[in-house]
């Protein structure tokens, strides 16, 4: 899948991640303690970026998280996200969340807590706090031309006495940004009720809401209410990328953090697209899955293979994307035409990896047999026994640079040619690899670093190229690994 490269800059996430750990906010929900809600029980989540992904398999309690939040501020009533049937709802009983928040008004140094439960048939919220929260559901994206409260409008009698006005400028260049589309020309029409009706504009000629896209209609509404909403409110969306492009998702969430930047607004949504994620930290995204709630970046990919449903005979669990591709290129080699029955993972951290291997493991209700391998500066405990591997080196990135570094001399030639380099370049390879690794801060971005001081060269093709040379000098480890791996395949 080829996405985008975020704009959002990396200093801009630490700011905001800084911003919410000083509690610098007017208004913020810190965290919810969730003792009893559906089907989660005992779990926590905290909201350390201001804006945040929930992500889930249906069904999984992604909106639960979400009307959990909604519950914490008089805005919204409880019955929004958790109504009660007076048929097969005996349940709730017992339902409770607890909330820590910043609230300036109430005391300008401490977060407060409040918290919400279901008792006797209603809900029951202990001083409530006041915050301007927006709600956008599912039904944002239901076409214009099946909401009844535009079918006067398709009556020949329908005689239009309010006014239309133009769009914002600042609303309609945000729209721009997200949609792609020049919006400035359209047009907002009062119909009464507190309800509007959208007028596009194309090569001179006027159309209704009737015939805009369903994803259209909603961002420019979304963008108008958050756009004028107060600073410090709180946003919820139900499923962001519903009725949107790929693209438009991803610039969506860039959207909502600028606009966090810009207004102090916290924004919390659930999603199934690995595009909504690709602008956030690892701090932003919480997985709900089985029941548990999991902080960190899980592809949709990776989500699938945490909650049991994986079509491969073998899911091995590591910690990040560079262990992943590491792994992968060990194995595409070692294991032949078997490599087919494999499929390897990053699930956002060691403990999350040993986890998801150890439940896998131990539920017969999971056909397919699993794997962990732990990078070398883990502290979680490695055990062949049990099916938990460490790789080598104290650190992933250092350990496969150091190893070619070392073996420069006898394979410069290799990883000229590899880096699709011409021969005649080898000094210069050699002088940059050298010198990158003594100015080098972060490991994370070494062979990116190289492929860009070499002739801009894809951060792939290099990392490649250093993997291929690592498999080549470390023949004992591979074979085990493999062997380990192929041993327990059909």
């Amino acid at each position: 899948m080829n996405m985008e490269r975020s704009e959002i800059r990396n200093s801009l996430k630490i700011a905001l991640l800084d911003k919410v750990r000083k509690q610098d906010y007017g208004k913020y929900l810190l965290r919810i303690d969730i003792n009893k809600i559906r089907g989660f029980s005992g779990e926590t989540v905290s909201f350390d970026f201001p804006v945040t992904a929930l992500i889930g398999p249906n069904g999984s309690g992604k909106s639960s998280i979400l009307g959990a939040a909604a519950c914490a501020y008089k805005t919204i009533k409880p019955g929004l996200f958790f109504p009660k049937s007076a048929i097969g709802d005996n349940s709730m009983s017992g339902w409770r969340a607890e909330y820590e928040a910043v609230d300036k008004t109430l005391s300008k140094r401490q977060s407060v807590r409040r918290n919400s439960k279901f008792k006797s048939a209603k809900w029951i919220r202990s001083d409530v706090l006041y915050r301007p929260t927006m709600f956008f559901g599912i039904e944002r994206t239901v076409p214009a031309g099946e909401k009844s409260k535009y079918k006067k409008l398709m009556r020949s009698t329908y005689n239009h006495k309010g006014t239309i006005s133009g769009i914002d400028k600042d609303v309609s260049t945000q729209v721009e940004h997200v949609l792609g589309k020049d919006v400035k020309n359209f047009r907002v029409a009062d119909i009464g009720g507190n309800d509007s009706f959208l007028v596009g504009h194309s090569d001179g000629v006027d159309y209704s809401e009737f015939h805009f896209g369903a994803g259209e209609s909603s961002i420019i509404r979304m963008i108008k209410e958050i756009e004028a909403a107060p600073d410090n409110s709180l946003i919820l969306i139900e499923e962001i990328e519903n009725g949107l492009h790929p693209i438009a998702t991803q610039r969506m969430v860039e959207y909502l953090i600028d606009v966090a930047e810009r207004k102090s607004i916290q924004a919390i949504f659930t999603t199934h697209s690995d595009y909504a994620l690709g602008p956030l930290p690892n701090e932003a995204i919480w997985a709900c899955i089985n029941g548990k709630l999991k902080q960190g970046k899980l592809n949709v990919e990776a989500l699938r293979a945490v909650s049991g449903r994986v079509d491969k005979a073998v899911a091995i669990f590591v910690e990040d994307v560079f262990a992943k591709k590491w792994v992968d290129a060990i194995l595409r080699e070692k294991l032949g035409e078997k490599y087919g029955q494999v499929e390897v993972y990053s699930v956002a951290g060691d403990g999350n990896a040993v986890n998801t291997h150890i439940s896998h493991k131990n539920n017969p209700a999971i056909s397919f047999r699993s794997v962990c391998i732990i990078d070398g500066d883990s502290s979680q405990q490695d055990d062949d026994g049990n099916g938990i591997y460490r790789l080598p080196g104290r650190q992933p990135e250092i350990e496969v640079y150091e190893n070619i570094l070392d073996h420069l001399d006898d394979q410069l030639a290799l990883l000229t040619v590899s880096c699709q380099r011409s021969p005649e370049s080898q000094e210069m390879v050699r002088e940059k690899v050298a010198e990158v690794i003594r100015t080098n801060r972060d490991p994370h971005l070494l062979f990116n670093q190289v492929g860009i001081e070499i002739g801009f060269v894809s951060e792939d093709i290099v990392r490649g190229a250093f993997f291929s040379l690592w498999i080549r000098n470390n023949e004992e480890f591979c074979n085990s690994l493999a062997k380990n791996i192929g041993d327990i395949l059909p």
